[in-house]
Protein backbone atom coordinates (compact mmCIF):
# COMPACT_ATOMS: atom_id res chain seq x y z
CA UNK A 1 0.00 0.00 0.00
CA UNK A 2 1.60 3.66 -0.65
CA UNK A 3 1.45 5.92 1.84
CA UNK A 4 0.31 9.70 0.49
CA UNK A 5 3.66 12.10 0.69
CA UNK A 6 3.44 15.44 1.16
CA UNK A 7 6.76 16.58 2.85
CA UNK A 8 8.21 18.30 -0.09
CA UNK A 9 5.03 20.61 0.02
CA UNK A 10 4.62 20.94 3.85
CA UNK A 11 8.55 21.55 4.20
CA UNK A 12 8.74 24.49 1.16
CA UNK A 13 5.31 25.76 1.45
CA UNK A 14 5.00 25.27 -2.49
CA UNK A 15 4.62 22.49 -4.28
CA UNK A 16 7.63 21.54 -4.75
CA UNK A 17 8.29 18.11 -7.17
CA UNK A 18 5.51 18.42 -9.92
CA UNK A 19 5.96 15.71 -12.47
CA UNK A 20 5.06 15.51 -15.96
CA UNK A 21 1.32 15.69 -16.49
CA UNK A 22 0.08 11.86 -16.87
CA UNK A 23 3.72 10.19 -16.50
CA UNK A 24 3.83 6.75 -15.86
CA UNK A 25 5.11 5.00 -12.59
CA UNK A 26 7.61 1.87 -12.93
CA UNK A 27 5.87 0.25 -16.07
CA UNK A 28 5.50 -3.73 -15.80
CA UNK A 29 6.09 -2.75 -19.66
CA UNK A 30 6.57 -0.55 -22.79
CA UNK A 31 2.88 1.08 -23.01
CA UNK A 32 1.76 -0.17 -26.69
CA UNK A 33 -0.49 2.46 -28.59
CA UNK A 34 -4.01 1.17 -30.35
CA UNK A 35 -7.31 -0.77 -29.86
CA UNK A 36 -10.22 -0.80 -27.59
CA UNK A 37 -10.75 -0.77 -23.78
CA UNK A 38 -13.85 -2.32 -22.85
CA UNK A 39 -14.64 -1.85 -18.73
CA UNK A 40 -17.62 -2.69 -16.79
CA UNK A 41 -19.01 -0.50 -13.45
CA UNK A 42 -21.53 0.41 -11.65
CA UNK A 43 -22.95 3.39 -10.66
CA UNK A 44 -24.46 4.95 -13.94
CA UNK A 45 -27.82 6.84 -14.22
CA UNK A 46 -30.27 7.60 -16.63
CA UNK A 47 -30.22 10.97 -15.58
CA UNK A 48 -26.58 11.35 -15.68
CA UNK A 49 -25.01 14.46 -17.15
CA UNK A 50 -21.60 15.85 -17.58
CA UNK A 51 -22.60 18.75 -14.94
CA UNK A 52 -19.45 17.21 -12.40
CA UNK A 53 -21.54 18.62 -9.69
CA UNK A 54 -24.48 15.73 -9.82
CA UNK A 55 -21.36 12.87 -10.03
CA UNK A 56 -21.58 10.62 -7.22
CA UNK A 57 -19.95 7.58 -9.12
CA UNK A 58 -17.45 5.21 -10.24
CA UNK A 59 -18.98 5.12 -14.11
CA UNK A 60 -19.71 9.26 -14.63
CA UNK A 61 -15.84 9.29 -12.60
CA UNK A 62 -14.03 7.46 -15.21
CA UNK A 63 -16.40 9.06 -17.53
CA UNK A 64 -15.63 12.65 -17.05
CA UNK A 65 -12.30 13.43 -14.95
CA UNK A 66 -11.19 10.01 -15.97
CA UNK A 67 -11.30 10.58 -19.47
CA UNK A 68 -13.14 13.64 -20.81
CA UNK A 69 -12.40 16.19 -19.13
CA UNK A 70 -9.32 17.54 -16.54
CA UNK A 71 -8.77 19.00 -13.60
CA UNK A 72 -6.00 21.34 -12.65
CA UNK A 73 -4.04 18.78 -10.59
CA UNK A 74 -4.48 14.86 -9.93
CA UNK A 75 -3.25 12.41 -7.48
CA UNK A 76 -0.86 9.95 -9.68
CA UNK A 77 -0.93 6.06 -8.94
CA UNK A 78 2.12 6.46 -6.12
CA UNK A 79 -0.51 8.69 -4.31
CA UNK A 80 1.47 11.81 -5.23
CA UNK A 81 0.03 15.28 -6.38
CA UNK A 82 0.81 16.23 -9.63
CA UNK A 83 -0.16 18.59 -12.43
CA UNK A 84 -2.56 18.17 -15.10
CA UNK A 85 -3.90 21.56 -16.57
CA UNK A 86 -1.84 23.38 -13.85
CA UNK A 87 1.59 22.72 -14.60
CA UNK A 88 3.11 24.69 -11.44
CA UNK A 89 2.26 26.08 -8.44
CA UNK A 90 3.60 28.08 -6.05
CA UNK A 91 2.17 29.60 -2.33
CA UNK A 92 2.54 32.17 -0.28
CA UNK A 93 5.17 31.98 3.15
CA UNK A 94 1.70 31.57 5.32
CA UNK A 95 -0.56 29.37 2.19
CA UNK A 96 -2.97 31.75 2.09
CA UNK A 97 -2.15 32.97 -1.50
CA UNK A 98 -1.65 30.13 -4.11
CA UNK A 99 -0.87 31.11 -7.73
CA UNK A 100 -0.88 28.45 -10.32
CA UNK A 101 0.65 28.31 -13.50
CA UNK A 102 -1.73 27.02 -16.95
CA UNK A 103 -0.69 24.94 -19.41
CA UNK A 104 -0.14 27.02 -22.94
CA UNK A 105 -0.56 24.17 -25.02
CA UNK A 106 -4.17 22.84 -23.97
CA UNK A 107 -7.40 23.06 -26.76
CA UNK A 108 -11.36 21.87 -25.51
CA UNK A 109 -12.83 19.45 -28.07
CA UNK A 110 -14.90 22.31 -29.89
CA UNK A 111 -10.78 23.93 -30.55
CA UNK A 112 -11.31 26.27 -28.23
CA UNK A 113 -7.82 27.30 -26.54
CA UNK A 114 -7.63 26.37 -22.58
CA UNK A 115 -7.15 29.76 -20.97
CA UNK A 116 -7.31 31.44 -17.05
CA UNK A 117 -11.08 32.52 -17.68
CA UNK A 118 -12.02 28.85 -18.01
CA UNK A 119 -10.64 28.44 -14.69
CA UNK A 120 -12.80 31.76 -12.94
CA UNK A 121 -15.68 30.17 -14.79
CA UNK A 122 -15.50 26.88 -13.89
CA UNK A 123 -14.97 27.44 -9.58
CA UNK A 124 -17.60 29.79 -9.64
CA UNK A 125 -20.18 27.45 -10.26
CA UNK A 126 -18.91 25.31 -7.16
CA UNK A 127 -18.37 28.11 -4.58
CA UNK A 128 -21.25 29.17 -2.45
CA UNK A 129 -24.17 27.81 -0.88
CA UNK A 130 -26.95 28.20 -3.76
CA UNK A 131 -24.63 26.34 -6.27
CA UNK A 132 -25.59 22.83 -5.02
CA UNK A 133 -21.96 21.32 -5.79
CA UNK A 134 -20.34 19.14 -2.94
CA UNK A 135 -17.10 20.64 -3.85
CA UNK A 136 -18.71 23.70 -2.21
CA UNK A 137 -17.24 22.71 1.59
CA UNK A 138 -13.69 22.38 -0.22
CA UNK A 139 -13.88 25.87 -1.72
CA UNK A 140 -15.38 27.80 1.22
CA UNK A 141 -12.16 28.91 2.72
CA UNK A 142 -11.61 30.82 -0.99
CA UNK A 143 -12.03 34.33 -0.56
CA UNK A 144 -10.89 35.59 -3.94
CA UNK A 145 -10.17 34.03 -7.60
CA UNK A 146 -8.23 36.04 -10.05
CA UNK A 147 -6.59 35.48 -13.58
CA UNK A 148 -3.17 37.08 -13.36
CA UNK A 149 -2.69 37.27 -17.42
CA UNK A 150 -4.37 34.26 -19.60
CA UNK A 151 -2.53 31.67 -18.35
CA UNK A 152 -2.33 32.31 -14.22
CA UNK A 153 -4.52 32.20 -12.08
CA UNK A 154 -3.97 33.03 -8.26
CA UNK A 155 -6.86 31.42 -5.25
CA UNK A 156 -6.87 33.58 -1.94
CA UNK A 157 -8.11 32.02 1.05
CA UNK A 158 -9.47 33.39 4.53
CA UNK A 159 -6.83 31.20 6.08
CA UNK A 160 -4.07 29.01 5.32
CA UNK A 161 -3.94 25.39 3.90
CA UNK A 162 -1.35 23.25 2.85
CA UNK A 163 -2.84 21.09 1.20
CA UNK A 164 -4.93 22.92 -0.69
CA UNK A 165 -3.65 21.93 -4.34
CA UNK A 166 -4.51 18.44 -3.39
CA UNK A 167 -8.68 19.73 -3.10
CA UNK A 168 -8.14 20.64 -6.74
CA UNK A 169 -7.61 17.46 -7.98
CA UNK A 170 -11.30 16.66 -6.80
CA UNK A 171 -13.31 14.87 -9.83
CA UNK A 172 -16.16 17.26 -9.38
CA UNK A 173 -13.94 20.41 -10.22
CA UNK A 174 -13.19 19.44 -14.39
CA UNK A 175 -12.40 22.47 -16.20
CA UNK A 176 -15.37 23.55 -18.54
CA UNK A 177 -15.02 26.24 -21.79
CA UNK A 178 -16.00 29.76 -20.46
CA UNK A 179 -18.52 30.79 -22.37
CA UNK A 180 -19.65 27.29 -23.38
CA UNK A 181 -19.97 25.56 -19.96
CA UNK A 182 -23.92 24.51 -20.28
CA UNK A 183 -22.71 23.10 -24.08
CA UNK A 184 -19.98 21.68 -22.44
CA UNK A 185 -22.37 20.32 -20.01
CA UNK A 186 -24.96 18.93 -22.60
CA UNK A 187 -22.80 17.18 -24.74
CA UNK A 188 -18.92 16.42 -23.07
CA UNK A 189 -16.79 19.12 -24.29
CA UNK A 190 -13.24 19.21 -21.87
CA UNK A 191 -9.58 18.89 -22.44
CA UNK A 192 -9.38 15.01 -21.61
CA UNK A 193 -7.63 12.98 -23.62
CA UNK A 194 -10.85 11.22 -24.85
CA UNK A 195 -14.09 12.48 -26.98
CA UNK A 196 -17.72 11.81 -26.56
CA UNK A 197 -18.37 9.86 -29.63
CA UNK A 198 -21.55 8.26 -28.03
CA UNK A 199 -23.16 8.65 -24.75
CA UNK A 200 -26.06 7.01 -23.86
CA UNK A 201 -26.84 8.43 -19.53
CA UNK A 202 -26.74 4.71 -17.16
CA UNK A 203 -25.90 2.82 -20.30
CA UNK A 204 -22.37 3.39 -21.43
CA UNK A 205 -19.61 5.99 -22.96
CA UNK A 206 -17.73 5.49 -26.48
CA UNK A 207 -15.10 7.83 -26.87
CA UNK A 208 -12.25 8.12 -29.48
CA UNK A 209 -8.56 9.60 -28.44
CA UNK A 210 -8.16 12.88 -29.19
CA UNK A 211 -5.35 13.30 -31.84
CA UNK A 212 -2.38 15.78 -30.84
CA UNK A 213 -3.31 16.02 -27.24
CA UNK A 214 -1.40 17.91 -24.95
CA UNK A 215 -0.65 14.85 -22.77
CA UNK A 216 1.57 13.29 -26.17
CA UNK A 217 2.31 9.69 -25.56
CA UNK A 218 3.14 9.43 -22.05
CA UNK A 219 -0.74 8.29 -21.41
CA UNK A 220 -4.50 7.68 -23.45
CA UNK A 221 -2.92 4.83 -25.41
CA UNK A 222 -6.53 3.19 -26.51
CA UNK A 223 -7.52 4.43 -29.22
CA UNK A 224 -11.17 3.56 -28.38
CA UNK A 225 -12.81 3.48 -24.62
CA UNK A 226 -16.31 1.95 -24.15
CA UNK A 227 -17.63 2.34 -20.67
CA UNK A 228 -20.46 -0.12 -19.89
CA UNK A 229 -22.74 0.90 -16.79
CA UNK A 230 -23.88 -2.48 -14.83
CA UNK A 231 -25.38 -2.09 -11.32
CA UNK A 232 -25.60 -6.13 -10.82
CA UNK A 233 -22.24 -7.54 -9.67
CA UNK A 234 -22.59 -10.65 -10.81
CA UNK A 235 -23.73 -8.52 -14.07
CA UNK A 236 -20.47 -7.49 -14.00
CA UNK A 237 -18.39 -10.85 -12.88
CA UNK A 238 -20.39 -12.81 -15.98
CA UNK A 239 -19.32 -9.83 -18.23
CA UNK A 240 -15.71 -10.42 -17.45
CA UNK A 241 -15.56 -14.62 -17.15
CA UNK A 242 -17.83 -14.43 -20.90
CA UNK A 243 -15.00 -11.87 -22.41
CA UNK A 244 -17.75 -9.37 -23.05
CA UNK A 245 -15.57 -7.19 -21.59
CA UNK A 246 -11.13 -6.32 -20.44
CA UNK A 247 -11.92 -4.81 -17.36
CA UNK A 248 -14.59 -4.83 -14.13
CA UNK A 249 -14.81 -2.95 -11.29
CA UNK A 250 -15.88 -2.49 -7.61
CA UNK A 251 -16.04 -6.98 -7.47
CA UNK A 252 -17.76 -8.55 -4.69
CA UNK A 253 -15.41 -9.85 -2.00
CA UNK A 254 -17.52 -13.14 -2.67
CA UNK A 255 -16.66 -12.94 -6.50
CA UNK A 256 -12.65 -12.58 -6.09
CA UNK A 257 -11.86 -16.33 -5.31
CA UNK A 258 -13.45 -17.49 -8.87
CA UNK A 259 -11.72 -14.72 -10.41
CA UNK A 260 -8.35 -15.72 -8.96
CA UNK A 261 -9.16 -18.90 -10.24
CA UNK A 262 -9.51 -18.03 -13.65
CA UNK A 263 -6.83 -18.55 -16.43
CA UNK A 264 -6.57 -15.45 -18.51
CA UNK A 265 -7.15 -12.60 -15.85
CA UNK A 266 -6.23 -11.78 -12.77
CA UNK A 267 -7.94 -9.77 -9.08
CA UNK A 268 -6.34 -6.69 -8.21
CA UNK A 269 -6.77 -6.67 -4.84
CA UNK A 270 -5.26 -2.72 -3.57
CA UNK A 271 -6.09 -1.47 0.10
CA UNK A 272 -6.46 1.84 0.33
CA UNK A 273 -8.93 4.55 2.08
CA UNK A 274 -12.18 3.02 1.05
CA UNK A 275 -14.45 2.15 3.98
CA UNK A 276 -17.84 1.23 5.06
CA UNK A 277 -19.40 3.75 7.50
CA UNK A 278 -22.85 4.60 9.52
CA UNK A 279 -23.39 7.54 10.31
CA UNK A 280 -25.84 7.62 13.29
CA UNK A 281 -27.79 10.30 14.51
CA UNK A 282 -31.13 11.17 14.00
CA UNK A 283 -33.78 12.96 16.31
CA UNK A 284 -32.04 12.69 19.26
CA UNK A 285 -30.81 15.10 22.24
CA UNK A 286 -27.07 15.61 22.09
CA UNK A 287 -26.37 13.29 25.29
CA UNK A 288 -28.85 10.64 24.49
CA UNK A 289 -26.88 10.89 20.80
CA UNK A 290 -24.19 9.85 21.98
CA UNK A 291 -24.76 7.17 24.43
CA UNK A 292 -26.51 5.44 21.60
CA UNK A 293 -23.38 5.93 19.14
CA UNK A 294 -21.34 4.34 22.25
CA UNK A 295 -23.62 1.43 22.36
CA UNK A 296 -23.55 1.04 18.69
CA UNK A 297 -19.52 0.97 18.73
CA UNK A 298 -19.42 -1.24 21.56
CA UNK A 299 -22.09 -3.55 19.58
CA UNK A 300 -19.42 -4.09 16.70
CA UNK A 301 -17.67 -7.07 16.25
CA UNK A 302 -15.13 -5.83 13.64
CA UNK A 303 -12.70 -8.66 13.25
CA UNK A 304 -15.96 -10.55 12.68
CA UNK A 305 -17.45 -7.73 10.47
CA UNK A 306 -14.18 -8.08 7.97
CA UNK A 307 -13.75 -11.77 8.18
CA UNK A 308 -17.59 -12.71 7.17
CA UNK A 309 -18.85 -9.18 5.03
CA UNK A 310 -15.33 -9.00 3.41
CA UNK A 311 -13.78 -12.25 3.30
CA UNK A 312 -10.61 -10.69 4.75
CA UNK A 313 -10.26 -8.22 2.06
CA UNK A 314 -9.76 -5.07 4.33
CA UNK A 315 -8.81 -4.30 7.66
CA UNK A 316 -10.57 -2.81 10.95
CA UNK A 317 -11.43 0.26 11.23
CA UNK A 318 -11.05 2.67 13.94
CA UNK A 319 -14.67 4.72 13.66
CA UNK A 320 -12.70 7.83 11.86
CA UNK A 321 -12.36 8.39 8.07
CA UNK A 322 -8.59 8.69 7.98
CA UNK A 323 -7.43 5.57 6.48
CA UNK A 324 -4.15 3.66 6.29
CA UNK A 325 -2.71 5.09 3.24
CA UNK A 326 -3.18 8.92 4.41
CA UNK A 327 0.42 9.61 6.21
CA UNK A 328 -1.11 11.13 9.39
CA UNK A 329 -3.23 8.00 10.00
CA UNK A 330 -2.78 6.63 13.86
CA UNK A 331 -2.25 3.19 14.08
CA UNK A 332 -1.34 3.39 17.37
CA UNK A 333 -5.50 3.76 18.09
CA UNK A 334 -6.65 1.18 20.41
CA UNK A 335 -9.39 -0.98 18.16
CA UNK A 336 -12.69 0.17 19.82
CA UNK A 337 -13.68 -2.97 22.49
CA UNK A 338 -16.25 -5.14 21.10
CA UNK A 339 -18.32 -4.92 24.66
CA UNK A 340 -21.78 -6.60 24.23
CA UNK A 341 -23.32 -6.24 27.67
CA UNK A 342 -22.15 -2.95 27.63
CA UNK A 343 -24.37 -1.84 24.80
CA UNK A 344 -27.41 -3.29 25.76
CA UNK A 345 -26.77 -1.53 29.04
CA UNK A 346 -26.22 2.06 27.41
CA UNK A 347 -29.05 1.25 25.12
CA UNK A 348 -31.38 0.49 27.86
CA UNK A 349 -30.11 3.94 29.82
CA UNK A 350 -31.23 5.70 26.56
CA UNK A 351 -34.85 4.02 26.10
CA UNK A 352 -33.45 2.69 22.52
CA UNK A 353 -34.33 -0.60 21.21
CA UNK A 354 -34.68 0.02 17.26
CA UNK A 355 -32.56 1.99 14.52
CA UNK A 356 -33.78 3.12 10.92
CA UNK A 357 -31.63 2.40 8.46
CA UNK A 358 -31.07 4.58 5.57
CA UNK A 359 -29.46 2.85 2.55
CA UNK A 360 -30.55 4.04 -0.93
CA UNK A 361 -32.11 0.93 -3.85
CA UNK A 362 -28.56 0.32 -5.58
CA UNK A 363 -26.66 -0.06 -1.93
CA UNK A 364 -29.22 -2.56 -0.84
CA UNK A 365 -28.31 -4.52 -4.02
CA UNK A 366 -24.43 -3.70 -3.86
CA UNK A 367 -23.77 -3.89 -0.07
CA UNK A 368 -26.55 -6.62 1.27
CA UNK A 369 -24.16 -8.50 3.41
CA UNK A 370 -22.56 -5.40 4.55
CA UNK A 371 -26.38 -4.57 5.54
CA UNK A 372 -26.95 -8.83 6.71
CA UNK A 373 -23.61 -7.93 9.28
CA UNK A 374 -24.55 -5.14 10.80
CA UNK A 375 -28.29 -5.84 11.24
CA UNK A 376 -27.22 -9.48 12.77
CA UNK A 377 -24.73 -7.79 15.23
CA UNK A 378 -26.72 -4.81 16.42
CA UNK A 379 -29.85 -7.36 16.83
CA UNK A 380 -27.66 -9.75 19.29
CA UNK A 381 -27.78 -6.25 21.72
CA UNK A 382 -31.75 -5.89 20.99
CA UNK A 383 -31.70 -2.91 18.65
CA UNK A 384 -33.84 -3.91 16.04
CA UNK A 385 -32.21 -2.51 12.21
CA UNK A 386 -34.89 -1.80 9.50
CA UNK A 387 -36.15 0.91 7.01
CA UNK A 388 -39.45 1.16 9.67
CA UNK A 389 -39.70 4.80 11.48
CA UNK A 390 -37.59 5.81 14.30
CA UNK A 391 -36.31 8.16 15.89
CA UNK A 392 -32.52 6.69 15.79
CA UNK A 393 -31.14 6.58 12.03
CA UNK A 394 -27.73 5.50 10.68
CA UNK A 395 -27.29 5.89 7.11
CA UNK A 396 -24.67 3.96 5.07
CA UNK A 397 -22.41 5.26 3.20
CA UNK A 398 -19.68 3.54 1.02
CA UNK A 399 -16.91 5.84 0.67
CA UNK A 400 -13.31 5.98 -1.28
CA UNK A 401 -12.09 8.14 1.75
CA UNK A 402 -9.72 11.45 0.56
CA UNK A 403 -6.54 12.29 -0.26
CA UNK A 404 -5.58 14.29 2.85
CA UNK A 405 -6.54 14.09 6.56
CA UNK A 406 -7.89 17.46 6.31
CA UNK A 407 -10.62 16.81 3.48
CA UNK A 408 -11.62 13.36 5.02
CA UNK A 409 -12.50 15.39 8.23
CA UNK A 410 -13.93 18.04 6.60
CA UNK A 411 -16.43 15.97 4.39
CA UNK A 412 -16.97 13.26 6.76
CA UNK A 413 -17.59 15.51 10.18
CA UNK A 414 -17.52 18.97 9.86
CA UNK A 415 -20.44 21.36 9.69
CA UNK A 416 -21.81 21.82 5.88
CA UNK A 417 -19.61 18.58 5.24
CA UNK A 418 -21.81 16.94 2.18
CA UNK A 419 -21.12 13.19 3.91
CA UNK A 420 -22.08 14.82 7.29
CA UNK A 421 -25.23 13.00 7.52
CA UNK A 422 -25.67 13.03 11.11
CA UNK A 423 -25.13 16.71 10.91
CA UNK A 424 -22.67 16.36 14.19
CA UNK A 425 -20.32 19.21 15.22
CA UNK A 426 -17.78 19.68 17.54
CA UNK A 427 -16.53 23.00 18.11
CA UNK A 428 -13.07 20.44 19.64
CA UNK A 429 -12.54 18.81 16.64
CA UNK A 430 -13.32 22.09 14.34
CA UNK A 431 -10.51 24.13 15.99
CA UNK A 432 -8.18 21.26 15.93
CA UNK A 433 -9.26 21.15 11.87
CA UNK A 434 -8.49 24.53 11.55
CA UNK A 435 -5.31 24.59 13.48
CA UNK A 436 -3.89 21.33 11.59
CA UNK A 437 -4.57 22.37 7.82
CA UNK A 438 -2.54 25.92 9.09
CA UNK A 439 0.06 23.83 10.35
CA UNK A 440 3.31 23.83 7.72
CA UNK A 441 5.47 21.32 10.11
CA UNK A 442 4.92 18.20 9.65
CA UNK A 443 5.47 16.63 13.14
CA UNK A 444 3.03 18.99 14.36
CA UNK A 445 0.34 18.41 12.02
CA UNK A 446 0.68 14.42 12.93
CA UNK A 447 0.51 15.27 15.91
CA UNK A 448 -2.88 17.40 15.74
CA UNK A 449 -4.18 14.61 13.27
CA UNK A 450 -3.72 12.37 15.95
CA UNK A 451 -5.10 14.36 18.00
CA UNK A 452 -8.44 14.34 15.90
CA UNK A 453 -8.43 10.97 15.63
CA UNK A 454 -8.53 10.15 19.02
CA UNK A 455 -11.37 12.12 20.00
CA UNK A 456 -13.64 11.73 16.78
CA UNK A 457 -13.07 7.70 17.95
CA UNK A 458 -14.81 8.32 21.01
CA UNK A 459 -17.39 10.65 20.04
CA UNK A 460 -17.79 11.56 16.60
CA UNK A 461 -21.21 10.41 14.98
CA UNK A 462 -19.58 7.89 12.59
CA UNK A 463 -19.13 4.02 12.94
CA UNK A 464 -16.80 2.89 10.89
CA UNK A 465 -16.17 -0.80 11.61
CA UNK A 466 -13.68 -2.00 7.94
CA UNK A 467 -12.02 -0.29 5.98
CA UNK A 468 -12.07 -2.74 2.25
CA UNK A 469 -9.65 -3.68 -0.18
CA UNK A 470 -10.33 -2.03 -3.91
CA UNK A 471 -11.46 -5.05 -5.91
CA UNK A 472 -11.35 -5.52 -9.93
CA UNK A 473 -10.30 -7.31 -12.47
CA UNK A 474 -8.72 -7.50 -15.40
CA UNK A 475 -7.89 -9.92 -18.36
CA UNK A 476 -4.82 -10.57 -19.77
CA UNK A 477 -5.16 -8.60 -22.90
CA UNK A 478 -4.93 -5.78 -20.78
CA UNK A 479 -1.55 -4.74 -19.36
CA UNK A 480 -1.41 -1.99 -16.43
CA UNK A 481 1.67 -0.05 -14.70
CA UNK A 482 3.26 -1.89 -11.73
CA UNK A 483 2.30 1.10 -9.20
CA UNK A 484 -1.85 1.30 -9.76
CA UNK A 485 -4.00 4.61 -7.70
CA UNK A 486 -6.14 3.08 -4.80
CA UNK A 487 -7.38 6.39 -4.10
CA UNK A 488 -10.43 5.28 -6.48
CA UNK A 489 -11.46 2.47 -8.09
CA UNK A 490 -9.50 1.31 -11.36
CA UNK A 491 -6.38 3.61 -10.71
CA UNK A 492 -7.93 6.62 -9.29
CA UNK A 493 -10.49 5.93 -12.14
CA UNK A 494 -8.06 6.77 -14.79
CA UNK A 495 -7.14 3.41 -16.14
CA UNK A 496 -8.34 4.86 -19.78
CA UNK A 497 -5.16 7.05 -19.97
CA UNK A 498 -2.71 4.92 -17.84
CA UNK A 499 -3.57 1.04 -18.70
CA UNK A 500 -2.85 -0.30 -21.93
CA UNK A 501 -3.44 -3.42 -24.36
CA UNK A 502 -0.30 -6.21 -23.63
Amino acid sequence: MSRISRRSLLTTGAAAGVLAASGLGVSAGTPKAGGTIRAIVPGGKDSDTWDARTHDSLFMMAACHGAVFDCLTEIGPDGGLRGELAERWTASADAREWTFDLRKDVQFHNGKAFEAQDVLETFALHIGNQSGSPADPLLRDVVGIKAIGTHQVQFTLHSPNADFPYLLSDYHLVIYPAGFIELAMQNGIGTGLYKVADFKPGQHLQAHRVKNHYKGTRAGFFDELLLINEANPSGRLNALLECDVDVAGQILPVHAPQISKQRGMSLQNLPGNQHYSFAVGGNLGRQQAEIVRCAVKCAMDRPNFVRRSLLGYGQIGLDTPIGPANPYFAPELTQPEYDPELAKSLLREAGVNHLRIGVSPHSKQEFSTILESFTQQMARVGLRVDAADSPVTASLHFAAGRVTEDWAMSAYLAPGGVWNRAGWQDNRVDKLLCVARSEMDAERRRGLYGELQSVVQKSGSLVVPAFANHLQAITDAIATPKAIGAQYALDNARFAERWWRA
